[in-house]
């Protein structure tokens, strides 16, 4: 049954996308309900179930208020396995449709298109049960208030839990028969969002909370696996970055070998995709084996961000290569042709998780023969009882140093080659072809790294693609930032993290290339960020004012998933305001960099994005000018200052008509000008000789890896 679900997913959704939604009334109909109206592919696969959906919205809430009915919001997204699981068992079946239908107003909302939404409620399921997760399962007021939060629940009773319309049934008695509990309810939360509120001011002048930051990830560090504490473990791209800068700024060996440890883990782990590249969404267990196969485009330029300045302090080109592999699987994978990235590639194909990414040793042999199919399977792991429900997840389980036990690297591409293409011959991963502007910026910033690490043209081409395509797309004519499209409909206004995001984009074109209209663009929407969510208090808002506001008008400093909008914001305000000579934007960063170091100060793990940008104004500063008329030769030296690791770098091209008919380089660090440089090779000398100076010797320590 559930292979039969999962290829009517695929074919519904096909048949949704070519309906003629101009002959349909505004219900859907029939065949459908309000959602076939909808944007977001996540809600277009609801919008042939049972249940009478609406999308978020004033029509919703005042037929909750006319009807005198709690409103039933359920939040995921398009690529989610359990989304997909509650839609089927539940969203489907004409009798929970039913319950919900005659009880309740129901809503659905995709988190991808309406962040705001979702980070409200998930912080009100935090508040209520200490747990949050996807789906999201909410119960409010016709005003917006919440009295009842879960994630997953299933349809019949399992394992404890009551079946969905058991829980149904009770929060109908309460609200009809107990209306006081769901106002006391209503009101704790209400509080609760009172006191997360209130900003907690702190000092910019020391070093304390990277200290700490520090002590608590060696604390969590897992010296078996790498990684920081137990299952599930995450890649979680700010803990490396975070570490690789204290090691830089603090010459500490530890920190370094705890971040280049758990990148080669991750690399040669069942997370990350052996033969098409790219990493799966977390592990489940601790040995970065067995993933949760879902592919995130934020997780691809997370990691490839963090691969490159791995790369960029130690100079291992393992590290350089693997950045280069997730930005050749998101060119191959999740890229439009009109330049735009995609969000996501499900986990799930025939009903079953990961079914698209395992093996069994026959399958080798059909594709390789023997006895090249030996080989592999030794190299990667590869068994008769498998390691995942008698398949085989792929990974190279050898110790870091070792001699792969057989095949040369041109042998092992040519393998990987051969398997992949008989692998893209399965039925596929649901892709979500939804381009969102947030992510797009951080592809953005990871396709520049890349492109100055390794000189690849074609990630400085995509990287240029995406830019592109959010200037014409997803931008209105009054410049206002658009948050998502999807086949051409673009979503509502943009929140902060998709303006800090696509500044950080801008700002690495620009440093890849020296091209103005990168650094105009990002200086345009930095200031048209501060105009739209700054306000009283310190801190931006998360949402714009022009935009509506989801219970209140929240203004986060926690990394999750992603880093946190107000800390990029932080760090793009402190980045370009050093690239252009601009003080206001400094003084904006610095800004926010006070309003929420308290937080940061009690929870510094929480603020590694926030503390990154304290390390940026508090550790040394380089800035490099390079003039001249010579395109390539000034391309060649931004390469090589894009090959070294140091935090405070901060590149600018000349005036015109410096060096003439030629290009040159000046560094300056410490208060003072070094002589010009005429090659990329002597900018690459000068700027070792000045790392030196500047930073403490570190000793290179790094750990084996384990089996």
């Amino acid at each position: 049954m559930a292979s039969e679900a999962k290829h009517s997913d695929q074919q519904r959704l096909e048949r949704i996308f070519s309906v003629d939604r101009g002959t349909l009334p505004p219900d859907g109909g029939e065949a459908f309900n309000r959602l076939i109206f909808a944007t977001s592919p996540y809600l277009l696969q609801h919008a042939d179930n049972p249940v009478d959906w609406y999308e978020w919205g004033e029509e919703a809430f005042a037929r909750a208020r006319a009807e005198d009915k709690p409103v039933f919001l359920s939040i995921g997204y398009a690529t989610c396995h359990w989304c997909h699981v509650m839609a089927h068992e539940s969203f489907d079946d004409p009798v929970v449709a039913a319950v919900l239908n005659r009880s309740f107003i129901a809503i659905k909302v995709d988190r991808e298109e309406r962040p705001d939404i979702d980070d409200t409620y998930m912080r009100v399921a935090q508040m209520m049960g200490g747990r949050g997760g996807w789906p999201l399962t909410i119960v409010m007021t016709p005003d917006r208030e919440p009295f009842f939060s879960a994630t997953y629940i299933p349809k019949d009773p399992r394992g404890g839990m009551p079946g969905l319309t058991e829980v149904l049934g009770r929060i109908d008695e309460v609200w009809r028969t107990r209306r006081e509990l769901v106002r006391q309810n209503c009101d704790a939360v209400l509080a609760g969002f009172a006191r997360l509120a209130t900003l907690r001011e702190g000092d910019i002048a020391g070093d304390a909370p990277l200290n700490e930051a520090r002590r608590q990830l060696a604390a969590m560090y897992d010296p078996l696996h790498g990684g920081f504490g137990g299952a599930p473990k995450f890649p979680m791209a700010l803990q490396l970055q975070f570490l690789l800068r204290y090691a830089r700024r603090f010459g500490d060996a530890e920190a370094l070998a705890m971040a280049e440890t758990t990148l080669d883990a991750m690399r040669r782990g069942g997370i990350y995709d052996q033969l098409g590249f790219g990493f799966h969404r977390y592990s489940v267990d601790e040995r970065w084996l067995v993933p949760h196969f879902e592919k995130m485009l934020y997780d691809q330029a997370l990691c490839a961000i963090a691969y490159v300045e791995a790369f960029r302090f130690s100079g291992r080109d393992s590290f350089r290569e693997t950045a280069a592999e997730i930005c050749t699987f998101v060119l191959r994978e999740l890229t439009s042709p009109e330049g735009g990235f995609y969000s996501a590639l499900d986990a799930d194909t025939e009903g079953e998780e990961g079914r698209y990414y395992l093996w069994t040793p026959a399958e080798v042999r059909t594709v390789l023969g023997e006895p090249d199919a030996a080989e592999f399977c030794r190299l990667f792991g590869v068994t008769e009882m498998g390691n995942f429900e008698g398949r085989n997840i792929l990974h190279l389980p050898f110790i870091a140093g070792e001699t792969p036990p057989g095949g040369t690297p041109e042998k092992i591409e040519q393998w990987r080659q051969l398997l992949l293409s008989a692998r893209e011959k399965r039925v596929r991963p649901f892709r979500d072809e939804k381009v969102v502007t947030a992510w797009n910026g951080l592809m953005v910033a990871a396709m520049a790294r890349a492109y100055l690490a390794g000189g690849d043209g074609r990630f400085l081409a995509a990287a240029e693609g995406s830019a592109g395509f959010i200037k014409e797309r997803l931008t209105r004519e009054d410049g206002r930032l658009l948050r998502s499209i999807h086949r051409g409909e673009a979503s509502g206004p943009a929140f902060l993290e998709d303006y800090a995001f696509l500044v950080l984009g801008l700002l690495e074109l620009h440093g890849a290339t020296l091209e103005q209209r990168h650094l105009a663009g990002a200086l345009r929407l930095a200031r048209e960020m501060l105009r739209l969510f700054g306000g009283n208090g310190g801190g931006l808002f998360d949402v714009g004012g022009d935009a509506e506001t989801v219970l209140v008008r929240g203004r986060d400093s926690f990394d999750g998933a992603l880093p946190a909008a107000n800390s990029m914001a932080a760090a793009v305000l402190l980045r370009l305001g050093m690239t252009a000579g601009d003080d206001t934007l400094l003084e904006a960063g610095e800004g926010i960099l006070r309003a929420f170091m308290g937080g940061a100060e009690r929870q510094p793990l929480a603020h590694l994005q926030l503390l990154m940008a304290l390390d940026l104004i508090r550790g040394p500063q380089v800035e490099a000018v390079l003039a001249g008329d010579d395109v390539a030769a000034r391309r060649a030296m931004l390469r090589e200052l894009g090959r070294r690791f140091v935090p405070g770098l901060v590149v600018r091209g000349g005036t015109p008509g410096e060096a003439p008919g030629a290009a040159e380089a000046c560094l300056c660090a410490g208060g003072a000008c070094r002589p010009p440089q005429r090659t990329a090779e002597g900018v690459g000398l000068l700027l070792d000789r000045l790392i030196e100076e500047l930073y403490p010797a570190t000793t290179r320590s790094v750990p084996s890896a384990p089996q």
